[in-house]
């Protein structure tokens, strides 16, 4: 069995290791600096894709997502604008209302309990202090699941 000061001693000098490795020193002309100031960086892009047909067809909106230069993840504060990549959260409203969430991760934004018909889904990259960066609008239509089978497209 471990002691509990030898494996506090085996984690302190992995942490050194870790900060030791990542600490920046005088700059390298021959390299490029590990993490680039923000204002160097291109701006953030969100790639929505269409809600998947089959689960819509069920009543289910499920639409994937990507992002460019931007990680979705939760983090919030004013300190946490300055990390570089940038990092940061979407803002995800339905059909203009006033009710707006935050989606904190990569996986697919996923909505249920919505009426047939024509809808909208508005996705926001905003970054940790809720400044917003990027704007995606995806309009899909729900259908009737008692419409008969004929009217169906």
């Amino acid at each position: 069995m471990r002691s509990p000061l030898r494996h506090a001693s085996v984690a302190a000098s992995a942490l050194a290791l870790c900060v030791t490795a990542f600490a920046q020193g005088a700059p390298d002309p021959i390299r490029p600096p590990a993490i680039l100031p923000l204002e160097s960086e291109q701006a953030p892009r969100l790639v929505p894709y269409p809600p998947l047909a089959e689960p819509l067809a069920r009543g289910v909106v499920i639409v994937q997502f990507r992002t460019e230069h931007f990680r979705v993840m939760p983090v919030f504060g004013k300190t946490a604008t300055q990390v570089s990549p940038r990092i940061g959260h979407l803002h995800v409203t339905v059909d203009d209302s006033h009710i707006t969430w935050a989606h904190t991760n990569e996986d697919p934004v996923i909505v249920v309990g919505l009426p047939p018909g024509a809808h909208k889904l508005r996705l926001e990259l905003a970054d940790p202090s809720h400044k917003i960066l990027a704007t995606e609008t995806i309009a899909f239509t729900l259908p009737d699941p008692k419409a008969p089978a004929a009217l169906k497209h």
